[in-house]
């Protein structure tokens, strides 16, 4: 079993974290770079950044916050929102980033991924897909899960994979923020179709729900959470203690 990573998200609007519930009603959190400084030095493994109304607002994404973010911690970082050429991945990469996440970029220009992934490699793209259920299908959704594409979620993820995306992010608008757990049966059916490391996003509400996950699905790679984290309601430390009992493989 490979190593699970535990990533928190910071969903960053006006400069400020930001948290809602199925991506509404957005309560302000805390200052990225006081979080993300935080979860460096308490055991996250990874860290993504999200400008969450970049594309929404046609707008590039906060170059000066992210630049503080990335000299403040010691690992990895994703970043994502406005992302929508390759001189915004040149832009991102040179402020710290590690890697880049492409969402309604992509979906506005599907060849991004395969020239970005040419240009930088397949382990610098991620492709972040924000889903949701629209009459039984799995669909895609864009602007920051405002916009229904009509895009079949798991073709689009499949096609992301073969274009050179080097890692996915699945975002269950269903469960984000709900709290009631992750949304297993989309994750696996995205888990089945791809070889590349899937990360789930969207339910976290409890250390078991990690425990789940990774029960459920031994062959995905990471849980993403925001804000459990974020409100103190789950430690970091604490999880992976847990994790580690329950025979899951983590870093300590």
């Amino acid at each position: 079993m490979i190593t699970k990573r535990i990533i928190p998200c910071l969903d960053v609007k006006d400069g400020r974290v930001v948290k809602g519930v199925n991506f509404l009603g957005l309560a302000d959190v805390s200052s990225p770079v006081k979080l993300a400084k935080f979860y460096s030095e308490n055991g996250a493994d990874e860290l993504v950044f999200y400008d969450i109304t970049a594309s929404y607002e046609g707008r590039a994404l906060f170059i000066d916050i992210l630049r503080e973010v990335a000299e403040t911690i010691f690992i990895p970082l994703t970043v994502g929102g406005g992302i929508n050429s390759l001189d915004d991945f040149d832009r991102v990469l040179k402020c710290g980033a590690d890697k880049v996440s492409v969402n309604s970029g992509a979906i506005k220009n599907p060849d991004l991924i395969a020239a970005a992934a040419q240009k930088y490699g397949d382990q610098c793209v991620v492709l972040s897909a924000d889903v949701k259920r629209v009459d039984g299908h799995f669909c895609v959704f864009a602007k920051g899960g405002r916009e229904n594409t009509g895009i079949d979620a798991l073709e689009w993820i499949k096609r992301g994979e073969e274009n050179g995306a080097g890692e996915i992010v699945v975002n269950s608008i269903d469960t984000d923020g709900v709290k009631g757990g992750f949304d297993i049966e989309l994750l696996k059916s995205v888990n089945d179709i791809v070889n590349v490391p899937v990360i789930a996003s969207g339910g976290a509400g409890s250390i078991d729900h990690f425990v789940d996950l990774f029960r459920e699905i031994p062959d995905i790679d990471a849980g993403l959470a925001a804000s459990i984290f974020h409100f103190g309601e789950v430690q970091i430390s604490d999880l992976k203690k847990k994790l580690k009992d329950e025979g899951i493989i983590v870093r300590i």
